[in-house]
């Protein structure tokens, strides 16, 4: 199950120079996710960018983790309506 797309978190808890602690909590506010592996959390290669925004917010703009949520709950919004844009752009387009 564990492949070449995953990483340990606490290989990525050294790279940053984060506790586990607080992956931990990116975890409870539905940030990012952990598979287990033999009781060893790995995060998937997909998600360090965003792990690397959460700390450039964190670190460089002093946000909590509530205040790093709504952003990302934010993007996550502003995402799904330009696909939606797209596809009704696509749409008007078979009509004219």
């Amino acid at each position: 199950m564990i492949e070449a797309h995953f990483i340990s978190a606490k290989t990525i808890c050294t790279q940053y120079g984060i506790e586990i602690s607080f992956v931990h909590e990116l975890v409870e506010f539905g940030l990012i996710t952990l598979e287990f592996q033999k009781e060893e959390a790995f995060i998937h290669q997909d998600q360090i960018g965003d792990l690397e925004k959460i700390l450039r917010l964190q670190q460089d703009l002093n946000l909590n983790l509530e205040a790093i949520d709504v952003i990302f709950n934010l993007l996550r919004k502003e995402k799904a309506l330009k696909e939606e844009l797209a596809i009704l752009r696509n749409r008007l387009k078979l009509y004219e």
